[in-house]
Parts: C-alpha cells; sequence; structure tokens
C-alpha cells in the first residue's frame, strides 16, 4: 500500500501517479484545494482565508486592471483557474493573465484549460503567505516547464513581489515587467505597502496618479 492510500496531507509534494492525483482531487476533503502536479509528484493546497492572503491577491488583480486600461491593452485575467497537461503537468496559481494577441485565444466555455491545445498564460502570479519556500523552488520550475513567460510571487508578509521572466525552461529577476511593458515592479510593491495603512480605493488613486505621470 502506497503512502498515499494511507494518508494525505496538504501542502506537501507527495510522489502519485496522474490518476492517484486526479482521484484525490475527487474526494470530498479536497473538493476546495487547489492542485499541483509535476514530476510525478502532487501538491494540493487549501484556499487560504486569512484576510493579509485575500487582501494582496484582490490588489494585484485591480492594480493591473488599472495599468492594462489606462494603456489600452488587451488583457484576460484568470482568479484559481487550473491549467493541464493530461498525464503530465497541472498548476492552479492564484492568478494568471493572458494578453495582448493571446487575450481572447481561450473560449468562455472552457473550464480546465488544456495545455496541449491552448499556449500557457503569459503572467502567472503566486500570493505566498505561508507557501513561500514551494513558490520560489519547486512551483517556479513547474510555472517554467509550462512555458509561461513570466511569473510572479507575492510575499504577503514582506510586501515584496519578486518577478521572474521565464525563457528556454529557464528564469531570472526582473525589476520591470516584460508581458505589462514598462511596468516597474517596485510601483507595485510600494502600493502593496501602502494598502496596509489605507484602503485599497485610496491606494488605486495614488497609484492611478503614478501611472498617468
Amino acid at each position: 500500500m502506497t503512502q498515499l492510500k494511507t494518508q494525505f496531507l496538504t501542502d506537501v509534494w507527495m510522489n502519485a501517479t496522474w490518476e492517484e492525483y486526479l482521484s484525490t482531487l475527487e474526494k470530498s476533503d479536497y473538493k476546495q484545494a487547489k492542485g499541483y502536479y509535476f514530476n510525478g509528484c502532487m501538491r494540493l493546497e487549501m484556499s487560504p482565508l486569512g484576510n493579509p492572503h485575500s487582501r494582496d491577491h484582490a490588489a494585484v488583480i485591480g492594480f493591473l486592471y488599472l495599468y492594462a486600461g489606462l494603456r489600452e491593452i488587451d488583457l484576460d485575467v484568470h482568479d484559481n483557474c487550473t491549467y493541464r497537461k493530461v498525464g503530465y503537468e497541472e498548476a492552479q496559481p492564484d492568478v494568471s493573465f493572458y494578453v495582448g494577441s493571446k487575450a481572447e485565444i481561450v473560449p468562455w466555455e472552457a473550464t480546465i484549460i488544456d495545455l496541449n491545445t491552448y499556449p500557457a498564460p503569459d503572467l502567472v502570479i503566486e500570493v505566498a503567505y505561508s507557501s513561500l519556500s514551494d513558490d520560489k523552488g519547486e512551483k517556479r520550475l513547474l510555472y517554467e516547464s509550462l512555458g509561461v513567460r513570466e511569473y510572479w510571487i507575492i510575499d504577503v508578509k514582506a510586501a515584496q513581489i519578486i518577478a521572474f521572466k521565464i525563457e528556454n525552461r529557464g528564469s531570472y529577476r526582473i525589476e520591470q515587467s516584460q508581458v505589462f511593458a514598462d511596468l516597474e515592479i517596485a510601483l507595485l510593491e510600494e502600493a502593496l505597502r501602502r494598502s496596509r495603512q489605507m484602503n485599497h480605493g485610496k491606494v488605486s488613486a495614488w497609484l492611478l496618479s503614478q501611472f498617468q505621470a
């Protein structure tokens, strides 16, 4: 009997076949879990319920909506969407974006996005409150393998954005977004810091003034 059949823990990577991974997702205890599968291992994460994570999750979507609207950037935004390469890899990032020419490539009726049919999103964001080490490690390798163009990690506790450009199945740190042209990561970090003391409406007004400057 495998370890997976006798126990399962969330927030850890465990050896599993693809079939075992899908079967676990169907169990009632994990219906609300986020699922990841990579390199013959699975990881399930229960959706964070805390205020800090949820605020930064909502904030980063709002910030990028503002920027895209001002710059007339076509955008398709996905919140906790599942991306799947059947039998091999799966991810459910906190936030993901198709940008520009890809903004209308995934039809409305698509549920799980099949990456054998559609391209990977341009930008993937993980909001890390208790999962920072894994977001910087194994998930980064997963998104390199899936072929996303850019990967951001929101370090909630530090109000920091760790941004990577991905190419040739590798990644490196960037200070300016390549997907959202000319967008400085430091400006978004300052907005996150301000959100610790100000409501999102006031932070958005401040950020809008910076975008328009």
